[in-house]
């Protein structure tokens, strides 16, 4: 398709390059200092450069280009430029910006530049403030330049019940961070924006301090700050190299940038390269899962009476409509948009010939959501490149790959109104070690290392992402993109039984399982488009379908099932996706004492289950720990080691960023142990309930006993004459055991056990029951209500941590400071007066104030009743204690409608924790 390269006039109000005297002094493709103060910062370097423009022109300029630099940032979009912003800020005054053209001529130039202040979590919310803040006020007044900030307010139109819902949460969520927004029915959607078709309109959400941002007045407003606190901003000078240097023991770090107009070394690079960030971490041997597509709006002609109007999304027509002036951009997501297989490095403010064949239909939906379009010519078409992500998430955070490398980029779209937070975050990481925010959703490490270079996963989910970016959040909805990447070996043998598969970053794990047959995988379709032919009697999607509500699942009776035979009887979870990992060696035990927040000083054969803090006192993780002693060479289950040695098992969803965090502290301590991960080599199944004891005593050749077997302990045994390692745990609530179980071995074993289990009730039950079983019993989940903001204290887990000792751990400081001063917000649990389902994002009333929300929220079968968790904070801004929390009347807000709960200091379900001990009455 042939290149088009448009050049906007300066009546255009919305372009980036109307001339300034910035950008038309840098045209002779002479790199140049932005705002370059006279002075330089005393932490720098200089050396003097004389650079031929990259256009091969004979301007030749001598410039006092720097030798080194605490950290260079690498891309001049709005990620790169918020994040210079933000590190002088934090007092960084030897930072460099490196743009290979100039500032925004990636894609931030052609962005659409909206800001919607909902969304369905909420960090997204928080990291949409700080950009709106940034805009709209401070950023202005720091620098006496507009960023082209327009408060023209945003509406979401609902066609749909189920979509008017989707927005009641958000607006719930929203409201607990005071954020204005209105229900709207169509007569007044139609009086708020007369053009507007609302004879298909279900209800709308109308948000009157949304707004929109010019990217090169922002850009320019952010570097000029910068500069000014000392930051260094070049442009037309590309990287050509990223050098790591590695010590004795192979670890990478980064060392120098190369440039054409000279090296600076510096211990940190950010890639925030926007779609060409994938090349550049190539560069330092880093992967960056994005994909490049095509992404498009249309300007139309003048459009008489649309001034002043809001920006509208009409999410089930997958289009917005941005107020430009007296004209209208129309753009959205199309089920089948372009990849770019290969972006050149020239590809500056560039665009392609439109496909109207792929952007038709959203004229189709634009038109009629506002007739008069059908009559409107089009001034001008925008098609550019734009970086896209398996999970529609950016990329942030240091890759795992290579330390001092970090990554901000992948922004779908979103670069401008993520901007400020995610600058701002990334900041903190660079200069802190780590965000001050929860952002796991966000952290490269959410992904396993080994599916970041797998191109068939990038571009099918990367795919899907887009498609159904528009799409309605459901609960439990799970991706059909690029499945059956990483399987257990149990896999097959439950998918025969029924089982209905979830997805975790590659990882197959069991949902539920079903009664109408094999709810089997197939490989990806498409939805039916590029020539795909969409699957017929496809069952998995048909029962992913159903799971479409924010009602009570279909399912709910089902997996009810599974919760109560676990109760009553007994239920065997398979939990293979867990992360295996050892941690063996001479200094083993010191670095686990640092490391984890439990006395690690315990016998072989012991296990403590044990928090992971960072410096803040927040929780990175939350796992179990084994002492274990050595074994033989090959042994997945004991591995030969000298020294100590400890067996992990934490949560697969979380298994890279655990790893991640475990590994940079063995190194920046110096420890001499080391990591081994038998993820892979070891199956994991949890046999638990009542008869767990009568079913495992037929299969094991231990005795199972109390006295014998108490709980918190693992022994070695055979099981069906193969040997396995038995743990006592459990975290559902109930006396069970583990078996982590060779992978060879998984099978004959698994047959045993549901042999056995046949006179005893065994039922398999997947992660859904799981997740009700969990919080029924008031057992944390992390990243759910545990996060890496959230203390120990805060979430009721201060026996895990080992403060009656002199031991120090990391983030014990923080701790034993916040236990000093007093908490600030503690996590409470309640139980639904009435029989609604909630999910979490629900509101949480004291006394007639907002006070939180629920972090997360599910229906207890044994309970009968919903119960969700959630953090409470007083809103006059003191401390929270039990007195607190007991000394007052509850309301939880759903969608709109309040409903009467029931606090609970402690769990409601067997607050005595006599069932994991094996006393049942």
């Amino acid at each position: 398709m042939a290149l088009v390269r448009y050049l906007w006039h300066c009546t255009s109000s919305f372009h980036p390059h109307c001339p300034r005297q910035l950008h038309s002094s840098l045209n002779n493709g002479v790199i140049r200092t932005i705002w370059q103060r006279a002075s330089f910062g005393a932490s720098s370097t200089y050396g003097n450069v004389t650079e031929q423009s990259p256009k091969g022109q004979d301007h030749v300029s001598t410039l006092n280009f720097p030798l080194t630099a605490d950290v260079v940032v690498v891309g001049g979009g709005s990620i790169g430029c918020h994040t210079l912003y933000f590190l002088t800020k934090m007092g960084v005054s030897s930072a460099v910006l490196l743009e290979k053209n100039l500032l925004t001529s990636g894609t931030t130039w052609h962005t659409a530049g909206m800001l919607w202040q909902l969304r369905p979590n909420d960090v997204d919310v928080e990291l949409l403030a700080v950009t709106r803040k940034l805009m709209s006020c401070d950023l202005e007044s720091e620098t006496g330049l507009h960023t082209g900030w327009i408060q023209n307010g945003g509406i979401f139109i609902a066609s749909t019940k189920q979509r008017l819902d989707e927005y009641k949460r958000l607006q719930t969520l929203g409201s607990v961070y005071g954020i204005e927004s209105h229900v709207l029915g169509p007569a007044e959607t139609k009086k708020l924006y007369p053009l507007m078709n609302t004879d298909d309109v279900y209800g709308a959400l109308h948000v009157p301090l949304d707004g929109t941002m010019d990217p090169a007045g922002t850009c320019s407003a952010l570097t000029r700050a910068a500069t000014a606190h000392g930051a260094k901003v070049f442009e037309n000078c590309p990287v050509t190299a990223i050098h790591t240097k590695s010590d004795g023991l192979g670890l990478r770090r980064v060392s120098a940038v190369e440039t054409p107009c000279g090296t600076i070394t510096t211990p940190c690079v950010v890639n925030c390269a926007g779609a060409w960030g994938r090349r550049l971490g190539a560069m330092a041997g880093v992967n960056v899962p994005l994909m490049a597509i095509r992404h498009a709006y249309v300007i139309t002609d003048r459009i008489e009476g649309i001034q002043n109007m809001p920006n509208v999304r009409d999410h089930d027509a997958s289009v917005y409509l941005r107020l430009q002036g007296d004209a209208l951009s129309v753009g959205g997501y199309e089920s089948n948009p372009i990849f770019i297989d290969e972006l050149s490095d020239d590809f500056s403010f560039g665009l392609y010939d439109l496909d109207w064949d792929v952007f038709s239909q959203l004229i189709q939906g634009a038109i009629n959501r506002v007739p008069s379009l059908a009559h409107t010519g089009i001034k001008s078409t925008v098609c550019g490149p734009e970086s896209f992500t398996p999970d529609h998430k950016p990329l942030l955070g240091e890759a795992p790959e290579l330390r001092g490398f970090f990554l901000g980029c992948g922004f779908n779209s979103a670069g401008m109104m993520m901007g400020g937070g995610c600058g701002q975050e990334l900041s903190h990481w660079v200069v802190r070690g780590r965000p001050e925010k929860d952002m796991f959703p966000y952290d490269i490490r959410r992904f396993p290392h080994s599916m970041t270079d797998n191109n068939l996963w990038i571009k099918e989910r990367s795919h899907e992402s887009y498609a159904k970016n528009y799409s309605v959040v459901f609960p439990h909805d799970e991706p059909l993109a690029c499945r059956n990447i990483r399987k257990d070996p149990f896999h097959q043998v439950l998918l025969s039984h029924g089982c209905v598969y979830q997805e975790r970053h590659g990882w197959e794990r069991p949902g539920w399982f079903n009664d109408e047959g094999t709810a089997t995988l197939f490989d990806y379709d498409y939805y039916g488009i590029y020539g795909k032919q969409k699957h017929e009697d496809f069952l998995y999607r048909k029962l992913l379908e159903d799971d479409y509500t924010f009602d009570f699942s279909p399912h709910h009776n089902t997996i009810g099932a599974e919760c109560l035979s676990c109760r009553n009887a007994a239920a065997v979870f398979n939990m293979s996706y867990f992360g295996k990992f050892y941690l063996v060696g001479p200094d083993a035990r010191k670095a686990a004492n640092w490391i984890f927040t439990a006395n690690m000083d315990k016998p072989v054969g012991s296990t403590v289950y044990t928090c992971m803090l960072n410096d803040r006192g927040g929780t990175e993780a939350d796992l179990t720990v084994s002492p274990i002693a050595r074994g033989d060479e090959d042994s997945p289950l004991a591995p030969s080691f000298i020294g100590d040695g400890f067996y992990l098992a934490v949560g697969g969803a979380a298994a890279q960023h655990n790893w991640s965090h475990i590994s940079n502290i063995l190194q920046d301590g110096d420890y001499n142990c080391q990591m081994l991960d038998y993820s892979t080599r070891l199956g994991l199944l949890s046999i638990q309930g009542p008869n767990s004891r009568k079913i495992l005593q037929e299969v094991l050749d231990v005795d199972l006993s109390n006295d014998a077997f108490p709980f918190s302990t693992h022994k070695l045994a055979k099981a069906a004459g193969l040997m396995v390692r038995v743990m006592r745990l459990s975290f559902v609530g109930e006396m069970g055991w583990e078996l982590h179980i060779p992978s060879e071995a998984c099978v004959p074993v698994f047959n045993a056990i549901t042999k056995a289990g046949a006179n005893h009730g065994l039922r398999n039950a997947g992660y859904r029951a799981i997740d009700s079983l969990s919080i029924e019993k008031g057992y944390r989940h992390w990243h759910g209500d545990l996060r890496s903001d959230d203390s120990p204290l805060e979430a009721g887990l201060a026996f895990t941590c080992k403060l009656k000792s002199s031991t120090p751990f990391l983030g014990r400081a923080a701790l034993e400071t916040q236990k000093k001063v007093g908490l600030h917000k503690r996590l409470a649990c309640f139980t639904m007066d009435e029989h609604v389902p909630i999910f979490g994002l629900e509101m949480i009333r004291r006394n007639g104030k907002a006070v939180g929300f629920l972090r997360r929220a599910d229906f207890a079968f044994a309970l009968g009743k919903s119960i969700g968790y959630g953090y409470i904070r007083d809103p006059d801004g003191g401390p929270v204690n039990i007195e607190f929390l007991k000394d007052g009347e509850y309301l939880v807000d759903r969608m709109g409608d309040a409903h009467n709960a029931t606090l609970h200091v402690k769990s409601p379900f067997d607050p005595g924790n006599k069932r994991i001990k094996g006393f049942y009455d």
